[in-house]
């Protein structure tokens, strides 16, 4: 029968456009009551198919059972199936135009079965239970440029497996992982591979289902629960989300009506030589429309406070992985892709206007200029991107043994040319834990106990650095293994002193981030950093000053990164007074009153100060002082 009122004019205007920015409430499959009957209306878009019919266990997959209707010249195809319930299993029959039926899945569905299995299951949103209407209003009014972020990163699939090697439930991680990130002091999670994607190893990097949280840990209700709590519990959370490509499964996107679709239809733009993916066409209006309200649909729907795009750089340049005469230059001769560049100042202006107090956050691993700066003034329109150059010199610096430091001093320093350029984040991510490249305690030099000391001070001068923070999950403890997918994290090391140290260590280091204002208030300005020696790579020390307000309390580092100590070192500092030691890799976070030791400003001049103190620097030691 026709249906109407369902999908409008003006629906397929908007989706046509571009601009329908909650087209998932249409497209998909919606339980509703029609015309006095409960039921489920499916909706799909397939513009090149010669018929498109529902199959399920509902008609024993038979093609034949139930035809769709197509809604005009929109592309779009509709029906309504009486008395169908949720949790009914679906796909899509499409007769592409050379007479072949394929079977997919829905490209707007909200739950799917868990892998191997690809059908896609009924479910309806619209019931989600929400407690968090406080915090949405102080994420209102959130600058998060001047707040201390901390976030940890995590994979939800192994950070801890029950005992029986099965996974963790969306609610059950709720409980636990909330409990251990308030314990450490982390401001946000960020979550790995959210949205359903049929391979465990590609760690949620090839999605076949933007609109469905994987059904791995549960069904959307649950993620909803995780969220929740999460709020509940003074937590943000960031999902990865992945517009740049997509995988070439049959059940997907890919070919979804019998001819590229959502992709580039030449395969010199619309694949990815070095992944075997798809790339989004980001010229098609539908397609924009697609991916926009699926960014919109986690934020509204989902109530995450942030998206992190994955492979940036990947969307902006056409030749990006390709070689010489496999890529198609755009208008103008160039490498940029121009269609991606709209699509990403379109995303954030839109986000920016619908939800004030989210962000979106951009992988982008190259010197593209204002990533972080809004559209209307030229940039991308993101509001943070992981500085990856920062974090390459730094891992770099950190291999080294120390007698061959000095010679890469520059390493450690050339990350302030550029601080604020862009607003950073600094990112000690899961890309670089994996592939052999070691565990952040396996990429420092030397035995054993050098190992540890030396990531103590690498992670002191890591949240000194202007720059908000993100450090992937086992890091904190000092993980000795590469991460893998198919394990969880190595808990049981917290059982060694050493261990447990580096953890209580970090712990003290989040704790003194979350305190002082000087640490985050201005990361994005020359007014909350200074130099205080930037040039010692004979001895391969550094030392600068964070500050935040005039009359707000100041933090001095001092970093040693070699294994002499240094009994009488002497540091110049801004101006007389006392300088309380906070923080030493000795002693962890000193947060007790009468502990922590004070020294008084002598007025002899040192590193081109008036006045400086002097204190013994041990081997491998790092020190914060706190002054006014």
């Amino acid at each position: 029968m026709k249906l109407t009122n369902l999908i409008t004019d003006t629906d397929c205007y908007l989706f046509g456009n571009g601009t329908h920015y909650q087209i998932y409430e249409k497209l998909g499959a919606h339980p509703i009551i029609y015309k006095g009957t409960k039921g489920v209306y499916f909706a799909v878009w397939a513009p090149h198919a010669k018929s498109v019919s529902l199959v399920g266990d509902f008609n024993d997959w038979d093609p034949k059972k139930t035809p769709m209707m197509a809604i005009s010249d929109s592309g779009i195809y509709e029906v309504f199936i009486p008395k169908m319930k949720e949790g009914e299993l679906y796909k899509y029959a499409i007769t592409t135009q050379s007479g072949q039926v394929i079977f997919k899945a829905d490209p707007y569905a909200t739950y799917s079965q868990v892998r191997p299995e690809t059908a896609s299951v009924v479910a309806n949103i619209s019931k989600l239970k929400w407690t968090d209407k406080k915090w949405i209003e102080k994420r209102q009014a959130t600058d998060w440029k001047k707040a201390p972020v901390s976030i940890y990163e995590v994979h939800p699939g192994s950070w801890k497996y029950h005992e029986d090697g099965t996974w963790y439930t969306y609610r059950e991680l709720a409980v636990e992982l909330a409990d251990y990130v308030k314990s450490m002091g982390y401001t946000h999670v960020e979550l790995m591979g959210i949205a359903e994607h049929p391979f465990d190893g590609s760690w949620g990097y090839q999605v076949t289902g933007y609109y469905a949280p994987t059904a791995r840990y549960g069904e959307p209700k649950d993620f909803a629960y995780f969220v929740d709590y999460m709020h509940k519990k003074g937590i943000g959370v960031i999902l990865d989300w992945v517009p740049a490509h997509f995988p070439k499964d049959a059940h997907g996107l890919a070919d979804f009506d019998g001819q590229a679709t959502y992709e580039y239809a030449d395969t010199r733009k619309g694949e990815h030589p070095d992944w075997g993916t798809k790339v989004f066409d980001y010229a098609k209006t539908e397609v924009s429309n697609f991916l926009i309200a699926n960014a919109l649909y986690w934020v509204e729907k989902f109530h995450i406070d942030a998206l992190r795009v994955d492979a940036v750089a990947s969307m902006l340049y056409l030749d990006y992985g390709r070689k010489e005469g496999e890529w198609v230059p755009n208008m103008y001769g160039g490498h940029e892709n121009l269609e991606a560049i709209e699509f990403l100042k379109h995303l954030n202006s839109i986000m920016a206007k619908r939800n004030p107090g989210t962000e979106i956050i951009a992988e982008e691993s190259t010197a593209w200029p204002q990533v972080t700066t809004a559209p209307e003034d030229g940039g991308l329109g993101f509001g943070f991107k992981w500085n990856m150059g920062w974090m390459h010199d730094f891992l770099d610096y950190m291999k080294q043994d120390p007698i061959y430091r000095k010679f890469s001093h520059n390493k450690m320093t050339f990350g302030m040319t550029y601080a604020t350029s862009e607003n950073f984040i600094l990112v000690l991510s899961h890309d670089e834990v994996v592939h052999l490249k070691c565990s952040m305690l396996e990429k420092m030099p030397g035995l054993e106990d050098d190992k540890f000391a030396n990531l103590k001070v690498a992670y002191t001068f890591y949240m000194g650095h202007p720059g908000k923070k993100l450090l992937f999950m086992g890091q904190d403890f000092a993980q000795r293994r590469e991460w893998s997918e198919e394990r969880e994290l190595d808990w049981y090391l917290l059982d060694d002193p050493r261990h447990l140290d580096m953890q209580n260590y970090f712990k003290g280091l989040l704790k003194l981030y979350k305190k002082y204002s000087a640490l985050y208030a201005l990361d994005y300005s020359w007014d909350g950093f200074e130099w205080i020696n930037a040039d010692d790579g004979d001895r391969s020390i550094f030392s600068f000053v964070r500050q935040s307000t005039k009359n707000s309390t100041k933090l001095l580092f001092v970093m040693n990164f070699t294994p002499v100590e240094r009994p009488d070192y002497k540091v110049g500092v801004p101006k007389r007074g006392k300088y309380t030691r906070i923080l030493d890799t000795q002693n962890g976070y000193i947060d007790k009153p009468g502990t922590a030791e004070t020294y008084t400003a002598k007025k002899e001049e040192c590193d081109g100060k008036e006045y400086s103190i002097e204190y013994p620097l041990p081997a491998y030691g790092a020190a914060v002082f706190k002054f006014r």
